[in-house]
């Protein structure tokens, strides 16, 4: 496609915007297609009402029952799902396991400690870290605390790691910092007799099938490969920067599968030009529906929010930040907000009992 321009435009998107205008941008495959950037003297969130389907919605997992030890569906379509998990601190010998036949579990610890025992060894988890556990590796938890998972099921494809591009294969984290499992720890572990799992519960077509052995299953002495579990905290993880203009969301993808990719969004000093938008831009996420999972901080581009929070903006839905944060912005140097995105390019279905969560009155919450 040719590029064009006519009347009132800047010369770079998200800077320079002409003083009482506002930037819109509108462009396809998320971040990396074809895009135009529109001056109006307003935003596109000036509405003053919404009806239908396209209406944003925010959820409050904090309002979650507490279903202990069983996923929670919350968001979903073929290609993924979004699920909460509860585990209580475990007590006693463990004795039962989990594999997923469905498709790569990929569990972001949102609260607690503890660790994991796989078929390959033991992981160590806490708050703020990814455990990436590939399709049917056996796994369960052991829990110091009281945990809480935000549960992201890859059910066409393995997770894979963003293309970085010019910057390189070391941008944003490098691979040395994925834990390992650690085999002799685990047999360590087994011979103090906390683990001992003897029942493995398998899912597949979202159904559960219970295999009973006579002794711990968990009996690997070595392994080889590049088929295996991790661990990935966001304290490794270095955000993509930029002093002269506001980078895309897409610069913070940390893990990439068929149709959806998930965003990590970590603490950031702001755009230090003058002219430089220093909040997500207003935009219209042409191809993707965006979820967003507040884990910790203040979320400076949204008002009355708090930590365990889950905002929905299906596909064609014109969004940007609040009102409130775009009076504040020049207040601040930094961010200090970490949260998890999820954007999928196929639409994604909303759980009935997840709906009970619901904000109602969220999609206001641009008004002035």
């Amino acid at each position: 496609m040719f590029h064009y321009s006519q009347g009132k435009h800047t010369t770079q998107g998200h800077k320079g915007i002409p003083e009482g205008h506002y930037e819109e941008e509108m462009g396809r495959k998320g971040f990396s297609g074809p895009v135009s950037h529109l001056i109006k003297p307003e935003p596109s969130t000036r509405w003053t009402s919404i009806e239908g389907p396209l209406r944003p919605q925010l959820f409050d997992c904090v309002k979650l029952p507490q279903q202990w030890g069983q996923w929670q569906r919350l968001l979903y379509n073929n290609d993924v799902t979004i699920s909460y998990l509860w585990e209580k601190k475990t007590q006693g010998t463990v004795t039962k396991g989990f594999r997923n036949a469905d498709g790569e579990t990929l569990y972001f610890v949102h609260a607690g400690k503890g660790s994991v025992v796989t078929d390959f060894g033991l992981l160590e988890f806490r708050r703020g870290h990814y455990i990436m556990i590939p399709k049917c590796v056996g796994h369960t938890f052991i829990c110091e605390e009281d945990t809480q998972f935000l549960v992201i099921e890859s059910r066409s494809s393995q997770f894979r790691e963003p293309d970085r591009g010019m910057v390189g294969r070391n941008a944003f984290y490098d691979t040395e910092a994925l834990a390992r499992p650690d085999l002799q720890k685990q047999i360590d572990l087994k011979k103090s007799k906390a683990v001992n799992v003897t029942e493995m519960f398998v899912k597949r077509k979202d159904q559960q099938t219970r295999f009973t052995y006579s002794d711990c299953v968990f009996d690997a002495v070595g392994w080889k490969g590049d088929f295996f579990p991790f661990t990935l905290h966001v304290d490794d993880m270095m955000p993509m920067l930029s002093a002269r203009v506001h980078l895309p969301p897409s610069a913070h993808a940390t893990f990439v599968a068929h149709n959806f990719v998930i965003c990590t969004f970590l603490p950031r000093p702001l755009e230090s030009d003058k002219d430089a938008l220093k909040v997500p831009f207003y935009h219209q996420n042409i191809d993707y529906d965006e979820v967003l999972f507040y884990h910790d901080g203040n979320f400076f581009s949204r008002d009355n929010l708090h930590a365990g929070m889950m905002s929905f903006h299906p596909a064609g839905f014109p969004h940007g930040p609040h009102p409130k944060a775009v009076q504040k912005i020049d207040q601040k140097t930094h961010t200090d907000e970490y949260a998890v995105m999820i954007d999928t390019w196929n639409p994604l279905n909303v759980d009935p009992g997840f709906e009970k969560t619901e904000v109602k009155e969220y999609w206001q919450s641009w008004m002035k």
